[in-house]
């Protein structure tokens, strides 16, 4: 594993700066400071490849957007089981909605992390629960079907969050721990992000309006690759808020150096889209297997049953994966531009070494932040749904699932930067122990959670 020090220096190449390693005694505010770029010409290809296809992907489905939406006005006058005024309104509101929501939560979460865990992890469960029963009141084969989800959803929230509850404290002090202080101009960046997102999600809403006016077969087609491109241009934007966040607090806490908040934004653009467009599409689906493979070894416990009897292979498979994908491989992206699978590899190792792994899958932050952006979903969910519901019940089903996704996706990216403080924290630590950056919350955890495992043992 290469020893991320090594990629930096005092010296100037190719127009860009590197940053000391050694800590100043005085650290300085580093205003030009720029990320080493050391690429094959392989990869600098398949950079560049990824960066193609990544932009192509948008342009391709802009312009099916603005074609399903011309189509859908130049029809309008002849379809009578769609109506515009009724359709867009509830899901452009969702999407201002969102934003306001998703902007009002991180505040919270920067002013008070305590109240803002414990809302998170009890408001999903009851939100989720609500949106369920409006979806039983729409009536319809999918709000139905909807419905039986969100309430199940809902009841495994409340377990967990009844489970988790003991964490609470240790997740409460090392958010506040690692984002104190935010990084200058965090408010604007997330401004920045969330307008993005709201733009973008109003052109998709655009797009998915005018297939759902039409009746042809290829329009349900259509609205899932319109869906599938809001889903990674969402996480896109979410991760490019991470990686220039983690970028900053890393560096502070590796080398107590500070850098400033647009340049690393410039440099995340310029220099590491690729490897954030990859992880992108990676992070999601690993941390579904991740999950799935934590449930099932759940349930499974120490049975022999065959309905069990490969949970700990599938367990195996989705750790392997999560060592070659994580959310935790984004801080050395952003600090040393690597390439998003080797950045996984290397922290993970580091974890490893450093005798963290126990705590990083005990960490309750990725819970924290998608609970809130279920809570923001359901926000949404509910007020679109209601409204669709009171003007045009044939399509409430639809307006409120997709009102959720949107609400979903923007509280996330509002959530990003609490989100690579922690990381970037622990990556830190994990490099360096003994630093004098950390105080004792993570060495206190380590032994409390030793203490838990060997009465476990004993028992």
């Amino acid at each position: 594993m290469r020893n991320p020090k090594e990629s930096f220096s005092t010296s100037s190449m190719q127009g860009v700066h590197h940053i000391q390693t050694q800590p100043p005694t005085n650290p300085i505010k580093l205003q030009e400071a720029r990320i080493p770029i050391r690429t094959t010409a392989a990869g600098k290809f398949f950079r560049w490849s990824v960066r193609i296809v990544f932009f192509s992907h948008l342009i391709l489905v802009t312009i099916l957007i603005i074609f399903l939406t011309i189509r859908s006005l130049l029809s309008a006058a002849d379809n009578h089981h769609f109506r515009p005024k009724k359709w867009f309104p509830p899901l452009l509101t969702s999407a201002a909605c969102a934003g306001i929501v998703g902007f009002t939560w991180q505040g919270i979460t920067s002013c008070n992390p305590s109240k803002a865990i414990k809302a998170a992890f009890w408001l999903s469960p009851l939100l989720t629960c609500a949106v369920g029963i409006v979806f039983f009141l729409i009536g319809s084969t999918g709000g139905i079907a909807a419905g039986v989800v969100a309430l199940i959803s809902a009841l495994i929230q409340s377990l967990y969050g009844c489970w988790v509850n003991p964490r609470f404290e240790y997740a409460t002090t090392v958010l506040s721990v690692s984002t104190a202080p935010p990084p200058a101009k965090t408010t604007f960046l997330v401004i920045l992000s969330i307008l993005a997102s709201i733009l973008y999600s109003c052109l998709s809403i655009s797009g998915i309006g005018g297939a759902t006016a039409s009746t042809t077969g290829l329009d349900p087609l259509f609205i899932s690759i319109i869906l599938l491109s809001l889903a990674w241009t969402m996480h896109v934007i979410k991760n490019i808020v991470l990686v220039t966040i983690a970028r900053v607090k890393y560096m502070h806490f590796a080398c107590g150096a500070y850098i400033d908040t647009r340049v690393a934004f410039h440099d995340t653009l310029r220099y590491c889209m690729p490897s954030v467009c990859i992880g992108s599409a990676l992070v999601p689906i690993l941390g579904v297997i991740q999950g799935s493979a934590r449930a099932m070894k759940l349930l499974a416990g120490d049975t022999d049953e065959f309905l069990f009897s490969c949970a700990d292979c599938y367990s195996g498979i989705a750790s392997a994966g999560v060592a070659y994908g994580n959310r935790w491989g984004f801080v050395h992206v952003g600090a040393f531009n690597q390439g998003f699978m080797q950045a996984s590899i290397d922290t993970w190792e580091m974890f490893k070494m450093a005798g963290l792994e126990t705590l990083i899958n005990s960490d309750l932050t990725g819970a924290f932040c998608f609970l809130s952006g279920v809570a923001g979903g359901a926000i949404c969910s509910l007020l679109s749904g209601i409204w669709a519901l009171a003007i045009q019940e044939s399509h409430a089903t639809q307006v409120s699932i997709y009102a959720f996704l949107i609400g979903y996706f923007m509280c996330r990216i509002a959530m990003a930067w609490p989100q690579a403080c922690l990381s970037a924290y622990y990556v830190a630590y994990a490099e360096n122990p003994q630093s004098h950056q950390f105080d004792s919350t993570i060495p206190v955890r380590i032994q409390e959670l030793r203490r838990r495992q060997a009465w476990r043992e004993q028992s």
